[in-house]
């Protein structure tokens, strides 16, 4: 009998710190940013409406957070782009490249890559 006593003690609940069945899989390479993230965000300033969008992209296997904010600058449309945090970059429609480009102090510091791949997704997005 004390067998039987055993076999009933060994198939009573799981002690709480017993995680081996419930371990999710491990990644080995970096994480795709979702796709299905992008999203429009209107917020009402007065008497005007602002729609920030964010969206995530994968450039050169590193992933961005982006946040593009549009504004009007002499009739046309301009964006606030930021990333990861990072300070706002001004992206403006640049006719002799036919794509959305930044203009700010600091836009030399954006890798080439990731102005292009922001610029499409601005475009697509409008």
């Amino acid at each position: 009998m004390a067998r039987g006593d055993n076999q009933k003690r060994n198939r009573g609940p799981k002690k709480s710190g017993d995680y081996s069945k419930h371990r999710s899989r491990k990644s080995s390479g970096p994480q795709e940013p979702a796709n299905n993230i992008d999203q429009t965000v209107y917020h009402h300033a007065g008497p005007e409406q602002i729609n920030e969008r964010h969206f995530n992209i994968l450039v050169d296997s590193v992933p961005y957070m982006v946040k593009a904010v549009p504004f009007s600058f002499n009739g046309e449309t301009r964006y606030r782009v930021s990333f990861n945090g990072s300070p706002e970059h001004v992206f403006t429609w640049d006719s002799s490249l036919g794509q959305l480009r930044a203009i700010d102090d600091d836009s030399s510091t954006l890798p080439d890559n990731l102005e292009i791949a922001i610029s499409e997704k601005l475009q697509a997005k409008t």
